[in-house]
């Protein structure tokens, strides 16, 4: 099993609501996002996808939370957007868009708030 990770960024506000602190208050990060994907075959040229396809499409993924206000996008009217259930919406938008692919999956997506703090987000293989 081959797996290849990029590393993506963004920047977007947010605020949690009932959170019991700070984060309760609008305020901003600039997201770091780390995509691995994985799979078996290699194409003829001996790659399991090329570098900039994966950034490319990872990157159309993240231009619907560049510079929002991640609370009025659909997706995060119910649920906050923690770098939970961020890592877990970027993994769910991927994984619909590589279902075109037969040769990779999204293995895990990982949301760095900080240079220090990181949330990821992956399936349990059964």
């Amino acid at each position: 099993m081959f797996e290849l990770t990029i590393l993506v960024d963004f920047a977007a506000a947010h605020c949690i609501p009932d959170y019991p602190g700070k984060c309760q208050r609008l305020h901003g990060h600039n997201w770091k996002v780390e995509v691995s994907v994985q799979g078996d075959k290699l194409d003829n040229l001996g790659m399991l996808v090329d570098f900039s396809e994966l950034k490319r499409r990872v990157n159309m993924v993240l231009e619907t939370l560049d510079h929002h206000y991640l609370n009025e996008i659909e997706s995060f009217r119910q649920v906050n957007p923690t770098a939970e259930n961020i890592a877990c919406y970027i993994y769910e938008q991927l994984e619909k868009d590589f279902s075109t692919l037969e040769t990779i999956s999204v293995s895990k997506v990982t949301v760095w708030e900080s240079l220090h703090s990181a949330a990821s987000y992956k399936k349990l293989s059964i």
